[in-house]
């Protein structure tokens, strides 16, 4: 078992790259916070009906709760904006690619939260990381139609907000706790603040056909399930900064994805600015070779 654990970060970073994909498959029938809805309540019963099955601990009351906020965070916000942004044009590679300063603001903000030393390096890896962004959105700010405007530029930081808050709230709450019975109780967290959107702002029209039920399948068994339940596994064995530091590779695994099926490019320009943005991830995040011997 344990030579297995070491594949769960890659395998969790193909499959996650696969959710942006599958957002921008799903979001032409049916409005984002509506899709949500359904994905969110079906995740729940399934996870809810194995837990059952396989006789796991029931979540206390306490859990539950801490697990609802962890999903209104993780699920709620973060898939919310990504959606309702790729849902309003903004492409796949370069929502994935925002999403992927993730690590950037773990860094900093759990540091602050868990009493952790932010060194210098970590506060020029967020500076470096957001100038990489800057440099890969700027050729298509003043495009028409491109889909990156104020609202959805917004939605995605938001997005990258709520998914650092999430993880690193379930970081600290989720001790102990069954992991099949607490990530259903974060879907139903999801759930409320989706459905609360989808009642607010939406029509909840949906169009059956089979790119949207392949989608839900897929996001529902290989995301919301398969996905989480190893980032889950991740958070609860693993540190946080190295938690994080997997989303850096989504951006690239995406843009790739994207390219294949929906003929995404990035220019050159681009490129340069991904590698910028890596790069200043990779000085935030990653433990430098003298510390890490020394702590051997």
């Amino acid at each position: 078992m344990p030579s297995l654990k070491r594949f769960i970060p890659a395998i969790f970073v193909v499959l996650w790259a696969t959710g942006f994909i599958g957002a921008r498959y799903a979001m032409p029938w049916a409005e984002p916070f509506t899709f949500l809805s359904m994905r969110f309540v079906i995740a729940a019963l399934l996870l809810l009906s194995i837990a059952t099955l396989l006789g796991a601990r029931p979540a206390s009351g306490d859990e539950a709760l801490h697990a609802m906020v962890a999903g209104m965070l993780l699920h709620g916000v973060y898939l919310g904006g990504v959606f309702w942004s790729i849902h309003r044009g903004m492409p796949a590679g370069l929502s994935a690619l925002i999403a992927g300063l993730q690590p950037l603001l773990t860094a900093v903000i759990a540091g602050r939260l868990l009493g952790e030393k932010i060194l210098p390096r970590h506060w020029i890896g967020l500076c470096i990381g957001f100038a990489g962004v800057i440099v890969v959105l700027w050729p298509k700010l003043g495009e028409l139609g491109s889909g990156i405007t104020a609202g959805t530029l917004t939605a995605s930081l938001l997005s990258v907000l709520g998914i650092t808050l999430g993880t690193i709230w379930q970081k600290r709450r989720s001790a102990g706790s069954s992991l099949l019975s607490t990530t259903a109780w974060q879907y139903v967290g999801g759930a409320l603040v989706v459905l609360a959107g989808s009642f607010l702002t939406e029509t909840q029209t949906i169009t059956f056909n089979g790119e949207l039920l392949f989608a839900l399948a897929w996001l529902v068994l290989v995301l919301s399930i398969g996905a989480i339940f190893l980032l889950m596994v991740m958070i609860r064995d693993g540190e946080m900064s190295k938690v994080a530091s997997v989303f850096y590779l989504v951006p690239g695994v995406t843009a790739i994805m994207a390219w294949v099926l929906f003929g995404e490019r990035l220019d050159p320009l681009q490129v340069a600015g991904l590698l910028i943005a890596t790069f200043g991830v990779a000085l935030a995040t990653v433990q430098p070779a003298t510390r890490a011997r020394a702590s051997r």
